[in-house]
C-alpha cells in the first residue's frame, strides 16, 4: 500500500469520528435530560408524601395531588423514552467505531466485495442515530405538556386567591403562551 492510499485509508476512518462525536453530545444531553426527569420524579414523591402526611383533604389538595400523579405518568414515559433513545445512541456509537475498524480492515485485506461491509455498517449507525433523535422530539413534546400541566394547574390556583382585576389583565398573556407554544 503506498502512501496516499494509506492516507486515504486513514481519512476514510477518521470520516465517522464526526458522527461518533455526534453520538456522544446526544448520548451526554439525554443522559442530563434523564437526571432532570429523575430528580423531578423524586421532587414530585415527597411533595406527594408531605401531602399525604400532613394536609387535611379539601379541593385544592386533592387537585395537586391529581395534578402530581397525572405528571408522575408523564415522567414514566419521558424517562423510558430516554432510556430507548440512550440505547438507541449506544448502538449508533457501536456501529461507527464498527464503521470505522471496518474500513482499515477492508484496505489490509484488499478484497473490493468486502466493501459493501463498512457501507452498511455506517447505513445502520445512521438508522439507530436518526432513531433515538426521533425518540428524543417525542420526549420533548411530552416536556411540554408536562409544562402545560403545571402551569395549568398554577393559573387555577392563582385564579382563586388573587384580586379580579390582576387576573383579567394577566388572562391574555396567559391564553397567548398556551396557544403558542
Amino acid at each position: 500500500m503506498d502512501m496516499s492510499s494509506a492516507i486515504g485509508v486513514l481519512t476514510a476512518m477518521i470520516t465517522p469520528a464526526v458522527l461518533i462525536s455526534a453520538c456522544g453530545s446526544m448520548i451526554l444531553s439525554t443522559s442530563v435530560r434523564l437526571g432532570r426527569v429523575v430528580d423531578r420524579v423524586r421532587t414530585l414523591s415527597e411533595r406527594w408524601e408531605e401531602m399525604s402526611a400532613s394536609e387535611a383533604p379539601n379541593e385544592s389538595v386533592v387537585e395537586r395531588q391529581a395534578v402530581i400523579f397525572e405528571q408522575l405518568d408523564k415522567l414514566t414515559s419521558r424517562a423510558r423514552l430516554l432510556q430507548r433513545s440512550m440505547v438507541s445512541f449506544y448502538l449508533s456509537l457501536g456501529m461507527f467505531v464498527a464503521t470505522s475498524v471496518a474500513i482499515g480492515l477492508v484496505a489490509i485485506i484488499g478484497q473490493p466485495r468486502h466493501n459493501i461491509v463498512p457501507v452498511v455498517l455506517g447505513i445502520i449507525g445512521a438508522i439507530f442515530l436518526f432513531y433515538g433523535s426521533m425518540l428524543l422530539i417525542f420526549e420533548a413534546r411530552l416536556a411540554l405538556s408536562t409544562i402545560h400541566l403545571e402551569m395549568d394547574f398554577i393559573w387555577r390556583q392563582s385564579k382563586r386567591v388573587a384580586p379580579a382585576e390582576i387576573v383579567e389583565h394577566h388572562k391574555p398573556h396567559f391564553v397567548h403562551f398556551r396557544r403558542h407554544v
